[in-house]
C-alpha cells in the first residue's frame, strides 16, 4: 500500500529499543534460559534456544553473557524460574495486541500490565480475543540496494520461503518458522546481508492509525516493551511512513 511498510515501523520501534540496550540484553537472557531449560543447551538440537541466541547475537549481546544464560537454563548455575505467558488485549482505535511474557510473578505481571494498558487507552483482553488475527512467521529483510529481486526469489523460494514482498527500501522474505534457518542460512551463505531476521507474529489484517491515534499506539507499545516481563509486543496497527517521520 502506498505510503505504508512495515520495514518503516520495525525500523522505527528498533530504533526506540536501542536507547534501552541493557533491558534488551535483560530480555534476550530470559528467552535463552526459558529456551535451554524447555529444550537442552544445544542450540543445535534445539531450534527454540537457536532463534534466541541469534537474537541476542543481533542485539551485539557478549558471548560470556549468552553462555551463562544457557548454563542458568539447564540448571549448571542458578537462575530464576521464569513461566512464559501470552497476554492479550486492544489498544487505542481498537488495534490487536499480543503479548510475549516471561514473568516469575504471574500475578503480579498481570495487574502491572493491565495498568499500562488502561493507561495507554486500551484494555487488556481474555484469552484468545486477538491471537486468532496473528501467524507465526519467519521475516527476513534485506535491503533494496543489496540483491536484485529475482535473485532473492529464486534463493528464497528454493530455500522454502513463502514469498518475498517488496517493502520499498527493503525486501521482506516470509517463511514457516520450521523453514527460518535453511532460508535464513541460504541468503546469507549466497553472500547477502540480512537487515534484520527473526520468528514473530504477523497479523492477517491491520488497523491504520494516524493523527493522535498513531502516537497514543506508538506510547502504549512504547511502554509494554518498557515492562521487565515483556519479552514482544506484536500488533496490528498500520502507521503510514509519513506519520512515523512526523512523530520521530
Amino acid at each position: 500500500m502506498a505510503g505504508h511498510s512495515k520495514w518503516a515501523n520495525i525500523k522505527h520501534r528498533k530504533g526506540r529499543q536501542d536507547a534501552k540496550r541493557s533491558k534488551v540484553w535483560s530480555k534476550c537472557s530470559r528467552a535463552i534460559i526459558v529456551a535451554a531449560k524447555n529444550g537442552g543447551g544445544d542450540p543445535t538440537m534445539n531450534l527454540t534456544l537457536r532463534y534466541a541466541i541469534d537474537e541476542a547475537k543481533s542485539e551485539n549481546m557478549p558471548k560470556d553473557t549468552i553462555e551463562n544464560a544457557i548454563k542458568k537454563g539447564t540448571g549448571d548455575l542458578e537462575g530464576i524460574n521464569y513461566e512464559e505467558v501470552v497476554y492479550e488485549g486492544y489498544g487505542p482505535n481498537g488495534v490487536a495486541i499480543l503479548l510475549d511474557i516471561l514473568t516469575d510473578n504471574r500475578n503480579r505481571t498481570a495487574g502491572e500490565v493491565r495498568k499500562i494498558f488502561e493507561r495507554g487507552n486500551g484494555n487488556l483482553g481474555t484469552t484468545g480475543c486477538v491471537a486468532y488475527i496473528f501467524s507465526s512467521k519467519g521475516q527476513i529483510y534485506i535491503d533494496r540496494a543489496n540483491v536484485e529481486e529475482e535473485k532473492l526469489m529464486d534463493l528464497a523460494l528454493e530455500a522454502g520461503a513463502e514469498d518475498v514482498v517488496d517493502e520499498g527500501e527493503a525486501w521482506q522474505v516470509v517463511c514457516e518458522p520450521g523453514a527460518f534457518i535453511a532460508v535464513r542460512e541460504a541468503i546469507e551463505g549466497a553472500g547477502i546481508e540480512v537487515a534484520s531476521a527473526g520468528v514473530t507474529m504477523i497479523p492477517n489484517n491491520t488497523v491504520e492509525c494516524t493523527g493522535d491515534d498513531a502516537r497514543k499506539v506508538l506510547t502504549l507499545i512504547d511502554n509494554l516493551e518498557d515492562h521487565d516481563d515483556v519479552q514482544k509486543v506484536h500488533t496490528n496497527a498500520d502507521i503510514p511512513d509519513e506519520e512515523l517521520a512526523a512523530i520521530e
